[in-house]
């Protein structure tokens, strides 16, 4: 019953779907058919006559290739144009191995590596088909980065010339290509090495004006890119890249070129834990030159091999590698602090002069030393200098008038001056790495403290710290702040900007600094500094000898610090010699000034600066044999001993004039050997 009520019902809805229903469906299925048919047709006339418009349109919208157009990082040159720095094109190498295995069969393979094997010998053939089994997607597969012109085009030859005997495309070379890049080269290998620095290998800068400067060095990445254009032809666009700014340094090269070779002569003789030497323009701040011990190959400033032997650079970790060359890439003059000593003496005295505690005219009283705070601090001349000047202070290094005159300072007027003429701050020149020094608080400046840092001993300075202070005690009082950099230029060699000499500060007044200047002439005319003079010229300076921590140790660090010529100083010079090794003494400040004067001697005609002074034949051959052989034989025979009374002032004043027994310690404590206070 219920089936057939089902069928019943089943049979009733198809007799619903009527004739006139029929007929209606099949008008619709008509009338769609038709418009198929008319869209059909549309489609088959617009592509007879517009459907090459609408192809080129579409093929037009498709780039076809496109790369990076590298720019050129800017050139570097000293200050006479020599290029320190530049960026050189070359060429990396690129596989494309998804192009070489487009072919049908495989028949792009052969001929790709055939030619590659022919042009380069630094290719295998088992190297090349390793790569195309390993990476069959790859597109970009860098053989060989750094190829030079000469090597891309012998490729790019070959290639069109065995492309033009090709009948077919069995015979095509293909999914080889160049990409440019550009090289940093350095000329000159290890010149200037701490002050150029270097760039990375993604071109960033490490170190030096390298870093410093990055951002005007660097530029702005171009691109080409390749389409089909209407025509269907192929065609090429290149948005060209911004390449970086260039710079003129104040490096005199061949300055810096001599001063580097007698540091690597004074070491190879006697050696040192360091050296540093700069030359600096007292008159604007400019540095001619600057260098140090580890100066490398800014070609491979990762190189070991000059420093360590194999064996040990074989046992180093990578860690331990990376902070030896960090201390190699360090540059001393700037980025490390030490005790100035007796190079600090004019800055105690100029402090007194300007503040009206002292006169020029004033003298002293010098009885071998000073009880200060119950310590008794010598004076290197153990018997005492007797009554002498204000320039006899200077000149004969007289610890006992400097801490005379530092008690009528003051520990807030001597602290005062410290931080006035730069100390404990940065100077501002352009390099990275710059170190503040270490002074001694005015709350924890005790009598004992001022009393020795009046000659150079318990806080510590930077080498390009003294040099622009005491550029402005002998200019006239004006501090500039020391740089490197005084022109950029853009990419077609234009000045877009000058770098002018900036005076931060009015130090001293100019009679002040004519003080200064006499007296550091007495000091090399006949003091301490004897050994710094240069025959034909005026040379002033002032000798220096600091005891390191612990004071016990005896470890020195010996000085000269003076300018060329006396009375209008061009050239700044400051020696600073680190524990000298193979010396009878440490203590012998004749090492910084016979160095100070040989590099004198040979730079100063290249800074066109000219002897001022008439040499008499005769007075040369005697200052060159017989006087100094006689002077360098007594202090070091006296080196060795304790200063007696009577010992020659001269060489006594040369060997031990910073030295404060030896740890401004009492008597009582020195013949028990105590360690000293922690303050000192």
């Amino acid at each position: 019953m219920q089936r057939r009520s089902k069928r019943s019902r089943k049979i009733k809805r198809m007799k619903k779907f009527t004739p006139k229903m029929q007929a209606k469906l099949l008008l619709v299925f008509c009338v769609f058919t038709i418009a198929l048919i008319g869209l059909i047709a549309k489609l088959v006339l617009v592509n007879r006559s517009d459907g090459d418009k609408y192809a080129k349109r579409v093929l037009s919208q498709q780039t076809y290739t496109s790369s990076v157009v590298p720019y050129k990082r800017g050139t570097i040159y000293d200050n006479k144009g020599t290029i320190l720095a530049f960026s050189d094109k070359s060429y990396n190498l690129i596989f494309d191995v998804k192009s070489v295995l487009s072919g049908d069969d495989g028949e792009y393979i052969e001929p790709t590596i055939s030619a590659l094997l022919e042009c380069y010998d630094f290719l295998s053939e088992e190297e090349l088909y390793k790569t195309i089994e390993e990476k069959p997607d790859s597109q970009y597969v860098i053989l060989k980065k750094e190829l030079t012109y000469d090597e891309m085009i012998k490729f790019e030859d070959y290639k069109e010339e065995k492309n033009k005997k090709a009948e077919n495309k069995d015979s095509k070379i293909n999914g080889v290509w160049f990409d440019e890049a550009y090289l940093r080269r350095y000329p000159n290998d290890e010149l200037a090495s701490n002050i150029i620095g270097f760039t990375t290998a993604d071109g960033k800068g490490n170190w030096g004006i390298e870093q410093y400067y990055n951002d005007e060095l660097n530029g702005t990445n171009g691109i080409s890119f390749g389409y089909i254009d209407n025509e269907l032809n192929l065609k090429s666009k290149v948005h060209p890249p911004s390449n970086g700014n260039s710079l003129v340094t104040t490096i005199e090269s061949n300055a810096q070129r001599i001063v580097q070779d007698y540091i690597l002569g004074f070491n190879e003789e006697f050696g040192s834990k360091n050296i540093g030497v700069v030359l600096m323009n007292p008159q604007n701040g400019e540095i001619y030159a600057m260098a140090s011990n580890e100066e490398y190959n800014l070609n491979n400033p990762t190189d070991l091999s000059p420093f360590l032997e194999e064996e040990a650079i074989a046992s180093m970790t990578e860690e331990e590698k990376l902070d030896y060359l960090n201390g190699v890439w360090r540059n001393f003059t700037i980025s490390d602090s030490f005790e100035p000593g007796s190079t600090f003496k004019p800055f105690t005295i100029a402090a007194g002069l300007e503040e009206g505690l002292i006169g020029e005219n004033q003298t002293f009283v010098c009885d071998g030393g000073e009880e200060v705070g119950g310590w008794n601090i010598r004076c290197h001349r153990r018997s005492g200098h007797g009554t002498i000047t204000l320039t006899e202070a200077l000149s004969q290094s007289c610890n006992d008038a400097l801490m005379q005159i530092a008690a009528k300072e003051g520990r807030n007027l001597f602290h005062k001056y410290q931080t006035f003429f730069g100390f404990g701050s940065k100077t501002g020149i352009d390099l990275p790495g710059e170190a503040e020094g270490l002074l001694t608080s005015v709350e924890n400046l005790n009598s004992s403290e001022l009393a020795t840092s009046s000659f150079g001993q318990t806080f510590t300075v930077s080498m390009v710290q003294m040099a622009a202070g005491y550029s402005s005690l002998v200019n006239g009082g004006n501090y500039y702040k020391p740089h490197i950099v005084k022109q950029i230029l853009n990419d077609d060699g234009a000045v877009i900007k000058e770098i002018e000499p900036e005076i931060l500060k009015k130090t001293s007044s100019v009679k002040t600094s004519d003080f200064i200047q006499s007296s550091m002439y007495s000091a090399v005319e006949e003091g301490t500094a004897k050994k710094a003079s240069v025959i034909g010229y005026k040379v002033a300076g002032k000798t220096g000898t600091a005891q390191k921590q612990p004071r016990t140790a005896g470890t020195y660090v010996v000085s000269f610090l003076g300018h060329v010529p006396a009375d209008n100083p061009e050239v700044v010079i400051f020696v600073v010699i680190d524990e000298a090794e193979n010396v009878p003494t440490q203590a012998n400040s004749a090492l910084a000034t016979e160095l100070a004067s040989a590099i004198l001697k040979d730079v100063l005609p290249f800074l066109e600066v000219y002897p001022t002074e008439e040499v008499i034949e005769e007075e040369t051959s005697e200052l060159g044999t017989e006087a100094v052989e006689e002077e360098t034989q007594a202090e070091e025979t006296e080196a060795e001993t304790e200063a007696t009374d009577t010992m020659e002032e001269e060489t006594e004043a040369e060997t031990e004039e910073d030295i404060f027994s030896p740890d401004a310690i009492p008597d009582s404590m020195n013949e028990e050997e105590t360690d000293p206070p922690e303050s000192e």
